[in-house]
């Protein structure tokens, strides 16, 4: 009887804990929409411990902390939901519109025209579409040779042949972007500084020379870290180090 009940008790647990995060993430969205932006705050961020991630969770959370005046968590999290989903207009114009209360306008050093023309073209989808157009296109290769090797008109058989190389390469291609748009939210070494104003120095340590000063919300690169310090790399080329605990990593 004693089992009995215990399982009854697990089966129930772990239905609560199977709760849909699409019903958590509605019920956040509300808060959100009656102006309670602590409590949707909160919820956000019970269901990113809980495991689940999205774009649009991350762009929620980011609204919700902008509402609350919290500009760094807003930037982190809007920086989040672009990384996942580079090609929306609606993360962009947000992380754009955030970025303006930012003090710090760093100019960017010029990049390559085919640099910038490639990572427009990454971009283009997420890189689970990526992965879809690399499967569907495989697939219709592999179909392609079938009909290659079984037809016996020399015309579908060359039309099957290079129709078969064009949607392999394509296959390839959108493969490699996959996995790039992956690495980019896995591997991603930036982060958003958080405190007021930060003297960046020269080396690792206190009694360093002093660089330049920053402010909170400004994304920067981590080239490395040393014990508690990070040296970080700005846009415009500049470099130096801060301590760890003065920025999260998106």
């Amino acid at each position: 009887m004693n089992k009995l009940f215990l399982l009854i008790i697990s089966l129930l647990t772990a239905l609560v804990v199977a709760a849909s995060p699409a019903d958590s993430l509605q019920a956040a969205n509300e808060k959100y929409a009656a102006n309670e932006f602590e409590k949707a705050v909160a919820m956000y961020e019970n269901l990113l411990e809980s495991g689940y991630e999205s774009a649009e969770l991350y762009f929620n959370l980011g609204n919700a902390y902008f509402k609350t005046n919290n500009l760094p968590k807003a930037i982190l999290n809007y920086e989040r939901a672009n990384i996942r989903n580079p090609n929306n207009d609606d993360f962009q114009f947000n992380l754009e519109l955030a970025n303006q209360f930012v003090i710090d306008k760093i100019e960017p050093l010029p990049r390559p025209f085919l640099v910038k023309w490639g990572e427009n073209l990454v971009n283009m989808f997420t890189s689970n579409q990526w992965a879809f157009v690399s499967i569907s296109t495989f697939i219709l290769m592999l179909a392609l040779t079938l009909v290659y090797m079984l037809s016996r008109r020399i015309g579908f058989r060359k039309l099957a042949f290079g129709l078969s190389v064009v949607f392999l390469l394509i296959s390839i291609v959108s493969f490699v972007f996959s996995y790039q748009q992956k690495t980019k939210i896995t591997q991603y070494n930036h982060a958003i500084i958080f405190n007021p104003t930060i003297t960046v120095k020269a080396s690792p340590d206190e009694g360093g020379t002093d660089l330049f000063v920053i402010h909170e919300g400004l994304k920067v690169k981590i080239e490395q870290e040393l014990n508690n310090w990070v040296e970080i790399k700005l846009e415009d080329g500049n470099s130096g180090w801060v301590r760890t605990e003065v920025l999260e990593e998106i």
